[in-house]
Parts: structure tokens; C-alpha cells; sequence
């Protein structure tokens, strides 16, 4: 299959680069990590290796041009473990070569092309893919969904650019995808299928009749072919890890399709690799010792990846870099609850599902309005504070995909129903991991509610760049004397906030915390304020 290399990052910050050297030429035979050309920067010497086994088709460039970063640097056909094409020997086979012709697969039709993932997030470079909407060999039509693809962001679906067949997809479930890289090859449609071509590793060859140059390349296409076949398929990450773990890869099982070797079946083979090398000593030990011994399981090493991996990456820089304290406080919700309940049935009749959430929503954006530090944002230096005008309340979702803290947009602005409305559409679309960036993005303030699952006091971390958040716990019915004296059942929940400690203290989260409180306890006092 023949396939552009994509010239890498090789450096932060550079775009290009100048071609100083080819180490190959077109129609060599190159190995994995062999260099394949020296390329300048602005800032030093670069050696580029090859990724893949296989043939040099085409250079993009000559020496002396100016080579993009993202872009493709040349093209190789390149060898896996079921076909091994190799063009220059087809080309000067003579007439007189007795061959069995082989169509070429998918992959390799004339016409492919490589659809190359697009910029698909501000500094987004690599994405998780999640499912494919297609298989190899489905004709689809332009902007018919492809895939789904998990960035650090959201869940985003990738469109077809044009009309045709699917020949190849580059990618399988759960691994990752390099922005401006290839991610699949389509045959356009109206391009008719090539002609069959030539196998090299299955010519059956009159050697008398063969010239000298015919007979040397087919020898170095069969060697290539008993190299590729004998080599584990594996990425150079992988092959990398095998290294660091002095592991041989063709000792190491692989999982993946046509014995693919993954990091996890590297780091598998590696924890049982002792424990499987006594038993088998114990087995071939004579019978006469008659000792047996079953090898514990190996532990399961799960890479973190997708929402998962942004998601620790920014809890640390979070805890890191804010100092948080917490404070707590309870809330009798037994009238606005009673409220609710009124309520609920007749906006269920136009669809709109009426919870506790859009109260909660409306009433911190009330209390706001009196404490607009809580609505602020801390330069990364800590010199500035900047007061945001809208007030963004994020909600927490616990998503298929791993947390999502979508926010509603302007709450100032709008009603407790309006909110109510936004709200359902936000979290349907939040669990099942279709979020948009739009909603992701922009976020003033968070809403945790932990309650859902059950908790009564936590402490949540701040989602940076926002400088509080609160979560929410179960509401319990428990005993409080009421203004006689007398003890009644009473609706309550424990709310727990964390702040940023280098603008916000105890005190103004405390009377924060009152007046949001009143607004919750007294619903008279909320509609009120929003008259």
C-alpha cells in the first residue's frame, strides 16, 4: 500500500524546514527507524527516520526546498504481513517471466487518497478514536459522518469530503489520531478500479530468462518479504517500549488485528514474563518431581486516555497552582422543593422537565450580581483579575466519555425555565458525549452535584481559569426545630464550596453563601429579585 509520510513536529513552535540531504533515493528499500533524510531548522540539524518497512515510491522535495511541517515529505509503499508490492521489481522483469498476476488490494487502488485530519480545535494536535461509521470498502457520500473521534474537549464526528469508497482506515478503535495526518484512503467516485499489478513476492521466475538487475531485485523483494513477515507489526511507540523493557517483540503476543502488538501487550508480556518463564521450567522438568505450579494472573495496565487523561492533567494543574480552601454550609430546600412540585406537571405538559438544577442556576447568578468576584478570572501570573460580565454556570456530567462540565450561556439573562429548557438539552448531549466545544468552552463558575450519586459533603477542585465551584449533596429529611421551638422533618442539603484562596476569603464566601442561601430558602425572595 503506498502512503505519504507526514513530516512530524520537530520542534516547538517550527513550520518548516529546509531540505538538506536525501540518505534514500526513489525505489530503495527502507527499514523502520532508518534515517531518511537531514532537514534544517532554525535552530539545528534534524535527522528524519522512516516509521514503516517498505519501498521509496516518491520525494516530495528536492535538497535545498523548503519542506512543511504537517505536510507530506515523501511517499513509500509500504510492507505489511499479507502483500509486499514492490514496483521497481515488476517494472524490469523481462517478457519472458513466467507470473501470476495479483489485484492490488484496496489500499493500493489507483485513484486512493488520503483524507487528512483537520485542524478540529484551537492547540488540539491528537484525538482518541472513538468508533468508525464506516468500513472499508462502504461507499459514502460527501459529509456523511466517517467517525468519532474524542479530542480533550468534547466528542467530535468527522465528515467526508467527497463522494466515494472507503479503501483503507488507518486507525483502529481506541487508538490515537495525529492531526494533519492521514486517517483514511477513499477512492473518488467515478475512478475506475485499476488494472491487476504485478506481485514481486509471488512471481514464480525463469531465472535464465531473467537480466542481472531483475534477478537482484527480486532477491531483495523476497528478503524483504522474509524480514517483513518475521517482524512483529507494531508502532515505533511500541517498538520503543519493547526496547526500554529489553523485550524482543516477535516473543510478545499480540491482540490486535493480524497479531498487531499493542503497548498493553507489551507491558502484559512483560509482568507475566517471569512467572511464565518458571512454568514452563516446572513442565519441563521430569515427572518425577511431581511439583506443579499455576502462575498468578498478570495485572491489567489500562492506558488513560481521551476525556480521562485531559481530565487528571488539568485536576493537577488545578491543585497545583490555586490554593483551595472549602467551606460548607446546609440548606433547608423544603419550600422550594414544595415549589417545584407545584410546578413540575403543568411545564411537563410542553416538554420541559422542571428539576431543582435551573433554582440552584438562577439563584447563584442572583447572588452574583452582589459578589461578582465569584465570577472572575485570575491571569496565569496572578497579577490581574478580570470581573467576566456573563455569568456561565458549568454543570458537571457524568458523560459515557468520562466528566464534561458543559455551561449555559448569559444566566443573567435568562429564566428560571429558559434555563430549564437549555439545561436538559445541555446534559442529554453531554452524556452521550456530543457536547459541542461552543458549550465546553467560556465557562465563569461550576455546579458539581454530587448528590446525584449519592454524596453529602465533597471538595471539589476548581476548574481553572474560574476561581470557585460548588457541589451539591442529597437532600435528607432530618429533624430542625422550626421557629416554636418544635421539631419538624425538614428538607435538607449540605452544599460545599471551594475557593480560590489568592482572591477570595472566608468571609466573602460565607455572605456569598447567606444570601444564595436565602434565595433558596425563601423562593418569595428569589422571584423578587428577578421582577
Amino acid at each position: 500500500m503506498k502512503k505519504d509520510f507526514i513530516l512530524p513536529d520537530i520542534g516547538e513552535g517550527i513550520v518548516e524546514c529546509e531540505l538538506v540531504e536525501w540518505l534514500v533515493a526513489e525505489g530503495d528499500i527502507i527499514k523502520e527507524d532508518q534515517p531518511v533524510c537531514d532537514v534544517m531548522t532554525d535552530k539545528a540539524l534534524v535527522q528524519i527516520p522512516a516509521v514503516h518497512d517498505g519501498i521509496v515510491s516518491k520525494l516530495y522535495y528536492a535538497k535545498g526546498d523548503i519542506a512543511k511541517v504537517h505536510a507530506p515529505l515523501f511517499e513509500m509503499q509500504i510492507a505489511s504481513d499479507d502483500h509486499v508490492v514492490s514496483a521497481p521489481a515488476a517494472a524490469v522483469m523481462s517478457p519472458a517471466a513466467v507470473v501470476t498476476n495479483s489485484v492490488a488490494p484496496a489500499a493500493s487502488v489507483m485513484g486512493s487518497e488520503d483524507f487528512i485530519l483537520p485542524d478540529i480545535g484551537e492547540g488540539i494536535v491528537e484525538c482518541e478514536l472513538v468508533e468508525w461509521l464506516v468500513a472499508e470498502g462502504d461507499d459514502i457520500v460527501e459529509d456523511q459522518p466517517v467517525c468519532d473521534v474524542m479530542t480533550d474537549k468534547a466528542l467530535v464526528q468527522i465528515p467526508a469530503k467527497y463522494s466515494g469508497k472507503v479503501t483503507r482506515l488507518y486507525y483502529a478503535k481506541g487508538e490515537i489520531a495525529k492531526v494533519h495526518a492521514p486517517l483514511f484512503a477513499m477512492q473518488h467516485a467515478g475512478i475506475a478500479a485499476a488494472t491487476p499489478v504485478v506481485a514481486a513476492a509471488t512471481a514464480v521466475v525463469q531465472q535464465a530468462n531473467v537480466p542481472l538487475q531483475a534477478k537482484a531485485n527480486v532477491q531483495a523483494a523476497n528478503v524483504q518479504a522474509k524480514v517483513t513477515n518475521a517482524k512483529a507489526l507494531a508502532s515505533p511507540a511500541v517498538r520503543r517500549l519493547a526496547r526500554e523493557l529489553n523485550i524482543d517483540l516477535n516473543t510478545v503476543p499480540g491482540s490486535g488485528e493480524k497479531g498487531r502488538v499493542y503497548k498493553d501487550d507489551v507491558r502484559a508480556f512483560a509482568n507475566g514474563n517471569s512467572q511464565a518463564t518458571a512454568a514452563t521450567t516446572i513442565a519441563s522438568a521430569p515427572s518425577a518431581a511431581n511439583n506443579t505450579s499455576v502462575a498468578p494472573a498478570a495485572n491489567r495496565v489500562e492506558p488513560i486516555k481521551g476525556i480521562k487523561a485531559i481530565m487528571a492533567r488539568q485536576m493537577t494543574e488545578s491543585v497545583s497552582t490555586i490554593p483551595h480552601f472549602t467551606y460548607c454550609e446546609e440548606i433547608d430546600l423544603t419550600e422550594l422543593i414544595a415549589l417545584r412540585s407545584s410546578l413540575k406537571d403543568g411545564y411537563a405538559k410542553q416538554g420541559i422537565k422542571l428539576t431543582m438544577m435551573p433554582f440552584f442556576i438562577k439563584t447563584l447568578s442572583l447572588a452574583i450580581k452582589q459578589f461578582p468576584i465569584m465570577n472572575s478570572q485570575v491571569s496565569a501570573d496572578c497579577t490581574e483579575l478580570t470581573y467576566m460580565t456573563d455569568h456561565n454556570v458549568g454543570i458537571a456530567v457524568d458523560s459515557k466519555v468520562g466528566l464534561l462540565v458543559p455551561n449555559i450561556k448569559g444566566c443573567q439573562h435568562k429564566s428560571v425555565i429558559q434555563i430549564a429548557e437549555e439545561l436538559g438539552q445541555l446534559t442529554d448531549k453531554a452524556r452521550e458525549g456530543r457536547v459541542s466545544p461552543a458549550d465546553l468552552k467560556g465557562g465563569t463558575i461550576s455546579i458539581s452535584n454530587i448528590g446525584a450519586l449519592g454524596g453529602t459533603v465533597a471538595t471539589p477542585i476548581i476548574n481553572k481559569p474560574e476561581v470557585a465551584i460548588v457541589a451539591l449533596g442529597k437532600v435528607q429529611t432530618l429533624p430542625r426545630f422550626n421557629s416554636k421551638g418544635e421539631v419538624e422533618a425538614r428538607q435538607i442539603m449540605m452544599i460545599s464550596w471551594s475557593g480560590d484562596h489568592r482572591v477570595i476569603d472566608g468571609g466573602t464566601i460565607a455572605r456569598f453563601t447567606n444570601l444564595w442561601k436565602q434565595y433558596l430558602e425563601q423562593p418569595a425572595s428569589m422571584l423578587v429579585e428577578m421582577a
